[in-house]
């Protein structure tokens, strides 16, 4: 049985600060599981690849979903972007990618607290 719909639902959505959440596979792309309407396997590789490239990421930022976000913080482990109130998530951990969103009416600190927590959780699981 897949736990993920479980976790991003009660770590991450029922917070009330995350509007959408998946994860996927660090090393292949593979979605897990989507909270996101559509999320195609171009998306998943450039954000797999902010990862790789965490200087060009700083610099240019990232496209999501029809928005460009600017970068405020990227490393190995988290990238955090923003765009005109909204933000997106970016959490790693060894076998996985968090990404969530948050929009105008959330709290940006919410959210980032939410999905480090989660990937806390999958780091001390071994994932």
């Amino acid at each position: 049985m897949n736990p993920f719909p479980k976790l991003l639902e009660g770590c991450l959505i029922d917070t009330k600060h995350v509007e959408s959440a998946a994860i996927f596979v660090a090393k292949t792309g593979d979605v897990t599981f989507n909270l996101f309407k559509q999320v195609c396997p171009e998306q998943t590789q450039m954000l797999l690849d902010a990862f790789k490239h965490v200087n060009v990421t700083r610099q240019g930022g990232l496209d999501f979903r029809s928005k460009h976000y600017t970068c405020v913080r990227a490393d190995k482990h988290f990238i955090y972007t923003k765009y005109e109130g909204h933000g997106l998530i970016l959490v790693r951990t060894a076998l996985y990618v968090i990404v969530a969103t948050y929009s105008q009416s959330m709290y940006p600190s919410i959210c980032v607290e939410a999905v480090e927590k989660l990937a806390e959780y999958l780091r001390e699981k071994g994932n």
